[in-house]
């Protein structure tokens, strides 16, 4: 499964969210289905992620991605995290 978060953060004129994955494959399975290329990741220690546009979050949204919030999108990063 994939999550968006619900926050949105001001990046330069944009505003974003992070993207996470029960598993690197879903995530960047959904990346690229959502125009992401790879280099995008974020492998970040301790959360692994993708920082998604509104419109690309709309897309992950439509594709079946789950919006959580912050405190759940944490629980996911150290899930996922101990699997890398």
């Amino acid at each position: 499964m994939v999550y968006i978060g619900k926050n949105e953060y001001k990046y330069g004129r944009m505003i974003m969210s992070h993207m996470a994955a029960d598993t690197l494959e879903e995530l960047h399975l959904m990346a690229e289905n959502i125009g992401l290329s790879k280099r995008h990741f974020q492998n970040k220690e301790g959360k692994p992620h993708y920082d998604v546009c509104k419109q690309n979050k709309q897309k992950a949204l439509e594709r079946g991605a789950i919006e959580v919030n912050d405190r759940e999108l944490i629980r996911l990063f150290r899930a996922l995290a101990e699997k890398v």
